[in-house]
């Protein structure tokens, strides 16, 4: 028997969840539903997939709770923050994403989760309103009242461990500038300066989560996490990060089938990608300087798969747009269009479409679960800095730009980590290729 490299699960796992929209309250909602046997965790890595572990005669698949020590659902505590003060049930009803009749059954717990105050700065999404908001003197003191929340939530609730998990509106996009976000003392000093265009709120929630020992993961595109100072708090407090953006619909698709054209040697000419979505993340990501965060996630997933300089008489030259309109009558089912003209023998032209109409709250709320899982199992491991295992569940894994790490876009790849990762923790060989 391999000897597992993890502290073991016990007690209960809070999940701190920045932002109670459609997404979060729809990953609530089916754990509540899950834990009363009312629904299944569909789309659920750790809930369903299996793991090879040995070869030949010895060989094994078994679920990641066989391998490591995993909370279950019923272990799961609940939290949030969010600008609007409507409870999970208000929120999630709200959010026209579930039926009525797949609310109801958990109403109670769902109204029991009132969200805390938001630490919120209205210049980073205009199109939000909400009152449900922290009064701070600067982003310090921003950052010390986060901290109280999750200090407050492990003493009311008794919870063994926290994990701080984003899922609120992509914030405008903030440049790594190595003047402020180089290192722990130049990012505390911008802080208490409050220079307020270098510090975006959700900085202040991450700090706050590394300093109060929680992991903490971003499931927007946002810098938060992305710059050196995090990686050396990361560092510093021995707690991981992970990060960035959910891969959910669109570039779900384009980081498995990118591989299908670059795997037959087929060249690519173009690949235009564009959604239509209406819900509160849609109008946010209408206002340009937060779409502008958005494309820079979702642009880099493929030119790390399809490279110029590896294959330069076939991916030399091509073309590649992303768009994403605003669409109120579609809520949250979200539509992707995938153009793509590639070309094959002699440079003769062909095209592919593929028009995904994805319901975009119902693939992002087994990732949360996911991640607040894996990034718990990964923290109990002793794993800190940023957990490239978990890029199969993000848009734009974050990796050290600063040192030109190139980050791995490609599905299966990301797969072979994730395994590799969770062999490892188990105690097992890591025993399969990335290549």
């Amino acid at each position: 028997m391999a000897k597992a490299n993890v502290k073991p699960a016990t007690g209960k796992l809070g999940i701190m969840v920045v932002g109670l929209g459609a997404v979060s309250t729809t990953f609530m909602t089916g754990v509540m539903m899950a834990r009363k046997g009312l629904a299944k965790p569909v789309g659920s890595m750790t809930q369903y997939d299996k793991i090879r572990i040995g070869k030949g005669e010895n060989k094994k698949y078994l679920h990641y709770k066989d391998i490591v020590s995993m909370p279950t659902l019923d272990d799961i505590v609940f939290a949030a923050w969010d600008v609007y003060p409507a409870n999970a049930y208000e929120s999630a009803i709200n959010a026209e994403v579930l039926k009525e009749k797949d609310i109801e059954p958990v109403k109670d717990e769902l109204l029991k989760i009132k969200p805390l105050k938001a630490a919120f700065d209205k210049n980073y999404a205009k199109r939000l309103d909400g009152d449900n908001v922290k009064q701070c003197k600067d982003r310090w003191d921003m950052t010390e009242q986060v901290r109280e929340d999750i200090r407050n939530f492990k003493k009311e609730t008794g919870v063994d461990r926290v994990v701080v998990l984003w899922a609120a509106s992509t914030e405008i996009y903030v440049e790594p500038d190595m003047q402020y976000h180089d290192t722990i003392a130049h990012l505390e000093q911008a802080m208490k300066d409050n220079v307020v265009d270098k510090i975006a709120p959700s900085m202040c929630y991450a700090y706050a989560a590394l300093k109060e020992d929680c992991p903490f993961i971003m499931g927007a595109p946002n810098t938060t996490v992305d710059i050196p100072a995090m990686w050396e708090l990361s560092e510093q407090t021995k707690v991981p990060i992970a990060g960035k953006d959910f891969k959910t619909g669109q570039t779900l698709v384009k980081s498995g089938f990118a591989p299908i054209i670059g795997t037959r040697m087929l060249g690519l000419n173009g690949w235009f990608s564009t959604n239509i979505l209406g819900n509160r993340d849609g109008l946010v990501l209408d206002e340009p300087a937060n779409f502008r965060t958005k494309e820079v996630s979702k642009l880099s997933t493929l030119e790390s798969i399809l490279v110029a300089d590896e294959q330069p008489d076939l991916y030399s030259n091509y073309y590649h747009k992303v768009r994403i309109n605003y669409y109120p009558p579609r809520n949250d089912n979200k539509e992707g269009w995938d153009n793509i003209d590639i070309f094959g023998w002699m440079g003769y032209p062909m095209q592919i479409k593929i028009n995904f109409l994805c319901r975009d709250s119902i693939l992002a709320a087994p990732l949360c679960l996911d991640l607040c899982l894996l990034m718990d199992l990964a923290h109990r491991a002793g794993r800190y800095g940023t957990q490239r295992f978990l890029s199969f569940f993000l848009k734009s894994p974050m990796h050290d730009y600063t040192q030109n790490e190139i980050p791995v876009n490609h599905l299966f790849q990301q797969y072979v980590m994730l395994k590799n990762a969770i062999r490892e923790m188990g105690g097992y060989e890591a025993d399969e290729e990335i290549d």
